[in-house]
């Protein structure tokens, strides 16, 4: 009698995560007069050596779960388990012998580095500080500048002898002097030149098959996630509105926003190009200090402006979509989600 193979418990989860900042009325006293809704009950699992893509406009709350998770940033409330180990309730001393294990390599590679030391001392710092350095921490450096392709002998200059790209890679080299289990790679190309950036994704993937890591993949460019992710969650004002494997969101969008964000994605083929059916957003993104009521993504929602009856319009103003199955495949947070195909 066969028995079904065990499912390996997730290398992070995050549970229900919100992260609040004070709004402040001008003046001596300054009393706090609000509250910017940056991330609102964020879900998702990580598992061993996969990549999942966290995607979404310009002040969604992408970069904020991601310094959040990590606890760079206080939680407001919610979870963060690494390992089984709950991380939003430790002190910075309990998080340090963590934070050999979770590393996170950010979006600018000017700003990143500090333009004082060397690239050697660079990529060494977290040894020293983790007291890993030891007798041969030179050459631990040299086999890490290696691995990230650059050549040991220029571990001697500063970062502004270098391009944008080769600064990445020393970001990324410096992220894993460690030898972490976790990424979270920050916008790590949205900086770079195109053709910068396909380099530095084929190392990623390279170094996740030869190291075993895994990868949270922040950014606002699908066509990029689609090229590295396993999975995606698409935010939008702090929530996320749809997730699932990468090939079914990119076949199959079911989620308005989605949908719009994978047709502004150019095709190659003109005659495609023109021939597709084009979802456009309209209007600004709502202020987080005060968001929609119901569904968030309804003020510039197309199937709530064009599609819905005035029953179903006010079925989205009343009531939060749950971010569940309805029968796409996989869970989108609408009341009337509905699969296309967009490429």
């Amino acid at each position: 009698m066969s028995t079904a193979p065990a499912v390996a418990p997730p290398v992070l989860s995050v549970r229900n995560l919100v992260k609040h900042f004070p709004v402040r009325s001008s003046g001596l006293l300054r009393r706090q007069i609000g509250e910017v809704h940056a991330v609102c009950g964020v879900s998702f699992d990580l598992a061993e050596r996969e990549t999942l893509g966290l995607v979404g406009e310009s002040g969604c709350g992408k970069s904020t779960t991601a310094r959040v998770l990590l606890n760079l940033q206080p939680a407001t409330s919610g979870e963060v388990f690494y390992q089984g180990k709950e991380l939003t309730k430790l002190s910075r001393r309990d998080m340090r012998s963590l934070r050999q294990d979770l590393q996170i390599v950010f979006q600018d590679p000017y700003a990143s580095l500090d333009p004082r030391l060397p690239v050697n001392e660079i990529v060494a710092e977290p040894l020293r500080i983790h007291g890993r350095y030891g007798d041969d921490g030179k050459n631990v450096v040299r086999d890490l500048l290696r691995t990230v392709g650059l050549k040991p002998e220029h571990g001697n200059r500063f970062p502004h002898e270098f391009s944008g790209g080769q600064r990445q890679r020393i970001g990324i080299a410096r992220a894993l002097a460690l030898r972490p289990k976790v990424l979270v790679l920050d916008e790590p190309v949205s900086a770079l030149d195109v053709s910068i950036q396909a380099g530095v994704l084929n190392l990623l993937e390279e170094l996740q098959e030869e190291l075993g890591l895994s990868y949270l993949f922040v950014s606002h460019d699908l066509s990029v996630v689609r090229h590295i992710a396993d999975r995606i969650a698409v935010m939008y004002l702090g929530s996320i509105v749809e997730t699932g494997p990468a090939s079914e969101l990119f076949d199959g969008p079911a989620h308005p926003y989605t949908q719009a964000l994978i047709s502004a994605i150019p095709l190659p083929d003109p005659r495609k190009e023109r021939a597709r059916e084009r979802i456009t957003v309209v209007g600004d993104v709502p202020s987080p200090i005060s968001p929609p009521s119901g569904c968030r993504f309804r003020t510039r929602c197309p199937k709530f402006a064009n599609e819905l009856t005035d029953t179903e319009r006010t079925k989205c103003v009343d009531e939060p979509p749950a971010l569940i199955d309805r029968g796409q495949g996989h869970p989108a947070a609408c009341h009337y989600a509905e699969r296309k195909s967009l490429l």
